[in-house]
């Protein structure tokens, strides 16, 4: 694709990252078949191509408008046209670029701004995310609908601080805390560091650290994420040099993140390596058990009626090229996968788009479950809190991160036994 940046833009480094992403682009289409917006509403615009041609045209000089506004949005970055995009085009570097261009010289409506503000602001720590879910939860009846079917009937418990195994072991990873996971579903890290205690690695906390700055980035609060970003660093540092072998997190769109830090942070003099190396040593957790695969000896049979329905987020096989992992650990320990129609495609969760996108996302959610049930599944298994709770939100299946499902082999629980998700 051809470019004609003004020379402003053309010297500054986004400018020439951008030049670069575009130029790679050979209009082929593939995209777009991948594109779960572009499939859904069949416009050229809600394709990875029609933005990369708006992204094009505000580079180049043409006036931002609120049309460009419009499609940008609507992507849910899922990251799906990478995957299948053969030019090897860097849609979502690109599209973070325009996003970051467009959103001073555009001034939204009132509404929107209210929102993305709240959404910044409450999940920007998780004790601040905590108290806004319980006022949530008080007044919910009064809540839109938008923010109302987001809070659960009834608020989940924290997990209980004497459970969590003791350091023992030479072997310790660093566990990101994160904000919505530790409130809504506090037990998945519980249950992952038992995991991880069986097979002989601790899992440390750095106190401070919040949210991965994933929120606040993909909103265009650049700055606030670039702190957040600034700040777990700072926390993890001394960690990672005391001899933490790894950065760890049970949700794969915080990992997908963490691993973003090095290009971030790669203009900022202070911080760009020590973010290359805190993204060089962030792994999913599904990598570190894969090497662990042969320690991992369940401790009972299960009947051929588990069928287990595998979702496998945006973040994890796109974001992060993480396809087999999971299902390989999950088959290793004598689950049965039940066959899912369209994979590839998005949920509709993506972070804060089904807040700030319900109708789409509902769409998206429709036809994602659909896919999900085509096997007739007795469970559905995860590997993002934002996935899992909300595709449980209409799932008649209990939708359930996959660690849950490790530990009940290993210790020979029963899967009916697990908590299942409350519905809102």
């Amino acid at each position: 694709m051809k470019t004609q940046l003004p020379e402003e833009i053309a010297q500054s480094p986004s400018g020439q990252l951008a030049d670069a992403i575009l130029r790679s682009c050979v209009h082929c289409g593939f995209c777009n078949a991948a594109c779960p917006t572009y499939q859904l509403l069949g416009n050229e615009l809600d394709g990875p191509r029609g933005r990369i041609y708006l992204i094009k045209q505000m580079l180049e000089g043409h006036p931002a408008t609120r049309l460009t506004q419009t499609h940008l949005d609507r992507c849910l970055g899922c990251r799906s046209c990478e995957t299948s995009c053969p030019s090897g085009v860097q849609y979502a570097k690109l599209l973070a670029i325009g996003r970051e261009t467009l959103e001073p010289k555009l001034k939204r409506p009132a509404r929107e701004r209210w929102l993305r503000g709240f959404l910044r602001w409450s999940l920007a720590n998780p004790k601040r995310f905590r108290v806004m879910l319980r006022l949530g939860h008080q007044f919910r009846r009064y809540l839109p609908a938008m923010l109302k079917e987001h809070i659960p009937a009834q608020l989940p418990k924290p997990a209980a601080q004497d459970h969590w195994p003791k350091q023992q072991h030479k072997r310790h990873v660093i566990f990101l805390v994160g904000c919505v996971q530790p409130v809504m579903l506090p037990e998945v890290d519980l249950i992952a560091a038992r995991v991880l205690d069986r097979l002989g690695i601790s899992v440390v906390h750095a106190g401070n650290t919040g949210c991965c700055g994933a929120a606040s980035h993909h909103l265009t609060y650049t700055e606030l994420s670039h702190q957040q970003i600034r700040n777990n660093i700072d926390e993890w540092w001394q960690l990672l040099v005391a001899g933490a072998e790894a950065i760890i997190s049970t949700s794969s769109a915080c990992t997908a993140m963490i691993k973003e830090y090095a290009h971030l942070m790669r203009d900022d003099p202070e911080y760009a390596q020590r973010a290359s190396r805190v993204s060089g040593q962030t792994y999913d957790l599904s990598e570190l058990l894969a090497r662990e695969l042969a320690a991992l000896t369940p401790d009972s049979h299960i009947p051929d009626a588990q069928r287990i329905a595998l979702h496998m987020p945006c973040s994890a096989q796109h974001g992060q090229a993480l396809d087999g992992p999971i299902r390989d650990i999950l088959q290793k320990l004598g689950f049965v996968l039940a066959p899912v129609t369209d994979p590839h495609l998005c949920c509709g969760a993506a972070g804060t788009y089904s807040i700030t996108q319900p109708a789409l996302a509902r769409q998206l959610r429709s036809n994602k479950l659909a896919g999900l049930h085509h096997g007739n599944p007795t469970c559905i298994a995860t590997a993002n809190v934002g996935c899992q709770l909300f595709l449980q939100q209409e799932s008649v299946t209990p939708v359930r991160h996959w660690i849950e499902l490790v530990e009940a082999r290993l210790t020979g629980a029963s899967l009916d036994g697990l908590n299942t998700r409350l519905k809102p």
